[in-house]
């Protein structure tokens, strides 16, 4: 088994854990409710609900996003960050067939689906790429700046281009902490262009996210009332453990739409007046994730929550500063939250050799990332 918790593990991303976390997870095991309706399990739906809304109060998110402001918005708990991306893919894709179809009612719905572009940038994960393949859409990579962020301009561009050569634009995604290197897109910059030219924005936060219920880190969110989704894992960085991806839709119809498959056997009296989540996910069966969320936030507070946080990310700054102080190692880019990337000086194949001799000792395991073809451990 390759323990994740060992404080030896320094791959991949962290994966959170808590005892409150997995008492509710024991006791939502023991529960056992599949929570696809309001009527299947009423305090399943009912508390995750309120569970995105105190979440999405400590990251300071626009009312929009939250049910209790009584508009269309909401939370809801995926799986994956992964999965929030294509879900969302999904709605903009539905909300732009739908426009398409006002503007051009004698194209078809396999002409337009042709058309459609998305846009992310060249930083952003891996899954954002695999979302496109599974929506069959094409997406677009677009070049991040020297500090790999994507910016306003670039993302500006890329829109012309594809205008110009009768294209349709739908949908971009921007990254808060990148895996590579936990740079932040301009999301300042971004989503403007994108509301200008009527293209969904999507708000991948998945690690970094976390550390937005720290109000010093919430200045890398300026520009998200831009946004029409927004995504974090709490199982990343928050002491809830996996599975709990939490995400924000502005306008949930969009996702509902387009999932709305409605049998007689699901049907029930309180509909409408209660959100399915069935209808806001992938999967139609879901495990009753709030209580790991409720136990945790009980449990601990907001206040040590920030501290937890604030202690890794005094970790991350103290390393960085020991790689500075040794003259055979160099920072690979500026330390940020809880990462440090950092090299060897000298060539790509001599960090290579050193990542083999440290991960083949079984001591620490670390993995590389390589940015403009320079290979660093992260």
């Amino acid at each position: 088994v390759t323990h994740w918790h060992s404080p030896k593990f320094h791959a991949y991303f962290p994966t959170a854990n808590s005892y409150p976390a997995i008492v509710a997870d024991m006791l939502s095991g023991a529960i056992a409710c599949i929570g696809f309706t309001w009527i299947a399990s009423p305090a399943c739906t009912e508390l995750e609900v309120v569970m995105l809304d105190w979440l999405g109060k400590m990251l300071e998110l626009p009312a929009e996003f939250l049910a209790c402001s009584g508009g269309k918005g909401g939370g809801v708990i995926q799986g994956t960050a992964s999965e929030s991306t294509l879900v969302a893919l999904l709605g903009a894709k539905a909300k732009k067939l739908q426009q398409v179809k006002e503007e051009h009612p004698d194209w078809d719905e396999h002409t337009i689906i042709g058309k459609l572009v998305g846009y992310a940038s060249a930083q952003a994960h891996s899954s954002v790429e695999r979302a496109g393949l599974l929506g069959g859409v094409k997406l677009r990579s677009v070049p991040a700046d020297e500090h790999n962020r994507l910016r306003g301009e670039a993302l500006e561009k890329a829109i012309q281009e594809d205008l110009d050569a009768g294209l349709i634009p739908f949908y971009a995604v921007v990254t808060l902490g990148t895996t590579n290197s936990c740079a932040f897109d301009r999301l300042d910059e971004c989503g403007p262009v994108a509301n200008k030219h009527n293209v969904w924005v999507h708000v991948d936060a998945a690690y970094a996210g976390s550390a937005f219920i720290c109000p010093e880190y919430r200045h890398h969110m300026k520009g998200i009332e831009t946004a029409d989704s927004f995504n974090f894992n709490p199982h990343k960085w928050m002491l809830v453990n996996f599975d709990c991806s939490a995400m924000w839709l502005k306008d949930p119809s969009w996702v509902v739409n387009a999932f709305n498959v409605d049998p007689l056997y699901l049907k029930h009296e309180m509909q409408g007046s209660a959100p399915d989540y069935r209808h806001w996910q992938i999967p139609l069966g879901r495990r009753f994730r709030a209580l790991k969320l409720w136990f945790v936030l009980r449990l601990y507070g907001v206040e040590n929550l920030q501290a937890h946080i604030r202690r890794h990310c005094a970790f991350a700054v103290q390393f960085g500063d020991l790689c500075q102080q040794d003259k055979r190692f160099e920072l690979a880019a500026e330390v940020s939250m809880g990462l440090v990337c950092f090299r060897l000086k000298g060539s790509n194949e001599r960090n290579e050799a050193l990542l083999k001799r440290i991960n083949g000792r079984g001591n620490i395991h670390m993995v590389p990332a390589k940015i403009r073809d320079v290979y660093f451990l992260r």
